[in-house]
């Protein structure tokens, strides 16, 4: 994803301005793809020299709000339903696991426990902002949500998963220990 085509989804739901948009980052896309106040100025710019977005009006001091053109529209449209989503290409955490034979057993197990309670705790994070978001039947709303299940889903599976891991690193231990015996 980029941060281009989040800025394009978001500007589709009506105009914003920068720090409008910011605000939605903050509140809503911080835990899927966060974004920094220079970062999402200077992706405007460049989308407003494109062509796919052109700016609605200009306030005080400079407040410009921006608005989404056909052409931003269509390389929207054609970025969620034509190209193919990359997935999980790179994974940092899995490339770590693939290694942890490089240091002590008991430092990849002691890995892999911190990941568990990483895992727990981002849940209990998701669940909290769940139950204290008042969810209505708009579009950002909808799809939040959804968003929101996905992430507290893959939260609940990296934390069984990383847990499982560690017990296998803790049988395989057991089992060498007992083959030097």
């Amino acid at each position: 994803m980029s941060l281009r085509h989040a800025l394009l989804g978001l500007l589709a739901e009506g105009p914003a301005s920068g720090y409008d948009l910011l605000g939605t980052f903050r509140t809503s896309l911080a835990h899927v793809w966060p974004a920094t106040q220079s970062q999402i100025y200077t992706e405007l710019t460049k989308l407003d020299a494109a062509g796919l977005t052109r700016v609605a009006s200009e306030g005080p001091r400079g407040r410009k709000t921006y608005e989404l053109t056909e052409a931003g529209r269509a390389e929207l449209r054609e970025w969620l339903l034509v190209v193919t989503p990359n997935g999980y290409r790179r994974n940092d955490i899995l490339l770590r696991v693939f290694l942890l034979g490089a240091v002590e057993w008991e430092e990849a197990r002691e890995f892999l426990h911190r990941r568990t309670e990483f895992a727990r705790a981002r849940h209990a994070e998701f669940q909290s902002t769940d139950s204290a978001t008042d969810w209505d039947d708009s579009d950002l709303s909808v799809y939040g949500r959804l968003t929101l299940e996905w992430g507290k889903r893959f939260m609940q599976m990296q934390a069984e998963w990383s847990e499982w891991a560690e017990h296998e690193i803790e049988a395989a231990r057991a089992a060498e220990a007992a083959g030097r015996e």
